[in-house]
């Protein structure tokens, strides 16, 4: 079996053991990264591609003679046309839950830097300000306590649920979004009924066409003025310019970003704009923890050993 990892730098900076892949491949042909231009000449005599963020479309797979699986380094499968996968007979597996623990520690720090004013405290501490004048910097930013607060969540897996867990050790209360676009479920509340009462609003649900554009002016106008919203799911799950504009006004406490519609953003993006207050923005890395990233590698050897067993571990298609 030929094998190709078409992309492995996006995973790993040499800091990872990529031997687990031994008893799943005979042979792995490792690149760093593969530009569209090289995608074809790559993927023609693989059985086995494994990619991370670059980008397989159907014009792609029609040139690969031999390939029979495609496994994704990641939950999302977005960047595989996995319409025309199917249709060639190519099977395409996902990892699922390997980065719980990073995302939520990362979506964690996001709310507690947002709730504390940390990097505004920081600055105000090497400037000068806290030497020059105590009572007017410890008061320069408003702090509160998190218990008695409510986070709602808006996508109840894992990650949702992960999040959620913690929110517990804090005191606060927990309330869960319906799925979008989905029956309503047993102790759930509607979008809109969510975003009007929870103090912190953490998205966690997955790119679908139901839930593209979830949060827009609309929603945004519903939420409390004091209110932070956290996402560490998918960028198009919400508009861009609707939050930018509302964190200028002044019309929420804050937010905290870690995925956007085009990563990495070289048309630029309204949430990069440096005037916007109260706003954290990060390249994509909540799930970027060493542990998370050397359990991908170890799931997807696994999905592809189980692949040439006749198994069925990980498939979307």
């Amino acid at each position: 079996m030929q094998c190709v990892f078409l992309d492995y730098d996006t995973v790993s900076n040499g800091d990872l053991d990529r031997s687990v892949f031994n008893r799943a491949a005979a042979t792995v042909e490792f690149f760093g990264t593969t530009d569209p231009a090289q995608i074809i000449e790559r993927i023609r005599d693989a059985d086995i591609v494994m990619l991370n963020k670059v980008k397989l479309a159907r014009a792609q797979l029609q040139e690969a003679r031999t390939l029979k699986l495609i496994a994704v380094a990641g939950t999302g499968t977005d960047n595989v046309d996995l319409v025309a996968a199917r249709e060639r007979g190519i099977a395409v597996c996902n990892v699922r839950g390997y980065c719980t623990q990073s995302v939520v520690q990362h979506a964690w720090a996001m709310i507690l830097s947002l709730t504390q004013h940390l990097p505004q405290f920081a600055r105000l501490t090497m400037n000068g300000s806290w030497v020059k004048s105590e009572e007017s910097t410890l008061f320069a930013y408003p702090i509160r306590e998190l218990a008695g607060c409510t986070l709602g969540v808006v996508g109840w897996g894992d990650l949702g649920r992960g999040v959620a867990k913690i929110a517990d050790a804090f005191g606060m209360q927990v309330i869960i979004a319906n799925r979008p676009g989905g029956a309503a479920g047993p102790g759930r509340v509607d979008l809109a009924r969510l975003l009007a009462t929870a103090d912190v609003v953490s998205l966690h649900c997955p790119l679908t066409p139901a839930t593209r554009g979830l949060i827009g002016a609309r929603e945004i106008a519903l939420m409390k003025p004091g209110a932070l919203l956290i996402n560490t799911a998918r960028g198009a799950l919400l508009d861009g310019f609707a939050l930018a504009k509302a964190l200028k006004e002044r019309r929420l406490g804050g937010a905290a970003i870690d995925v956007l519609p085009q990563e990495p953003p070289v048309d630029g993006d309204p949430l990069l704009d440096p005037d916007i207050p109260n706003l954290i923005v990060t390249p994509h890395i909540a799930w970027a923890a060493r542990e998370a990233r050397q359990r991908c590698l170890a799931e997807m050897a696994a999905n592809i050993e189980d692949f040439l067993q006749g198994g069925r571990r990980g498939r979307v298609v």
